[in-house]
C-alpha cells in the first residue's frame, strides 16, 4: 500500500493546489488562532471547495468548543476532523458522535512512556497522528518543526491507521518512515519558507519523496 500523505496548514490557493497535483491524501485547513497557518470561515471554504474531491479534507483544532467545531464544518465541509489538543478519549469520542465525522486524534511524543496514550485512543478514534512534544514555552500544540526519536514506533502495533509527524521535510522522510514503516506522514512548517508561507515547490517534493521512499521499500523487500 502506498505511504499516505498530509500537508497541513493549507492558507493559499497556490498551496491547496500543489497538495492537490501532487496527490496528496489529506489537506489539513488550521482552525487554531494562535496559528501562523490559520484561516478563517471564508477563506476555509474557499480552500476547501478548491480541493474537495483531490485530496480529503481534514478540519484541525485543539481544545476547541462544539460551536467552534459546528462553524468550522458549515463553512469547510470537511471529511475528517483532526483534534491536537488535550482533548480527553471522552472528549474525542462526544466529538465524533456529534459531528458525525471521522476523528483523527494527535498524540504527542517525546519518550517511550507517552505511547501508553496510545491504548486510551485506539477504541475513539478513526487515525492517530504521532506528533513531537511541543517546547515547555509554546503557545500552540503543533507545527513547531521538531521531531522525536522515531524508532520509539518501530514494530508498535497500533489498532489503527496513523501517521507520523514532527520535523518531517523532502530530505529526512524517507528516513523516517523506513526508521519505523509508518503508513502515512504529516508535514506542516517542513514545506515553507517561512511560519505559515506554505512553498509549492517544497510539497511537490515532499510528497514525491515520501511515495520514492515506499518504492525503494518495495524494491529491497
Amino acid at each position: 500500500m502506498s505511504v499516505q500523505v498530509k500537508i497541513c496548514g493549507i492558507n493559499s490557493r497556490a498551496a491547496a493546489d500543489a497538495a492537490a497535483q501532487a496527490d496528496a491524501d489529506f489537506a489539513g485547513l488550521v482552525f487554531f488562532a494562535r496559528s501562523p497557518r490559520f484561516v478563517g470561515p471564508d477563506q476555509a471554504a474557499s480552500l476547501a471547495a478548491q480541493m474537495r474531491g483531490r485530496c480529503r479534507i481534514v478540519a484541525l483544532f485543539a481544545d476547541a468548543s462544539d460551536a467552534a467545531i459546528e462553524a468550522a464544518v458549515r463553512a469547510a465541509r470537511p471529511d475528517m476532523l483532526q483534534l491536537h489538543g488535550g482533548e480527553t478519549p471522552e472528549r474525542v469520542r462526544a466529538i465524533r458522535s456529534n459531528f458525525g465525522l471521522l476523528v483523527m486524534k494527535s498524540i504527542s511524543i517525546a519518550d517511550a512512556g507517552d505511547l501508553v496514550a496510545i491504548a486510551r485512543y485506539e477504541p475513539v478514534a478513526d487515525m492517530l497522528l504521532f506528533d513531537a512534544k511541543a517546547p515547555a514555552s509554546a503557545d500552540r500544540p503543533g507545527g513547531h518543526g521538531a521531531s522525536f526519536d522515531w524508532q520509539l514506533l518501530r514494530g508498535r502495533r497500533v489498532g489503527v491507521p496513523w501517521l507520523l509527524g514532527g520535523g518531517l521535510n523532502a530530505a529526512n522522510v524517507a528516513r523516517a518512515i523506513h526508521a519505523c514503516d509508518a503508513p502515512g506522514v504529516d508535514v506542516s512548517s517542513g514545506v515553507e519558507t517561512g511560519p505559515g508561507v506554505k512553498s509549492p515547490e517544497m510539497i511537490r517534493a515532499f510528497v514525491s519523496a515520501a511515495r520514492n521512499a515506499q518504492v525503494t521499500a518495495e524494491a529491497q523487500a
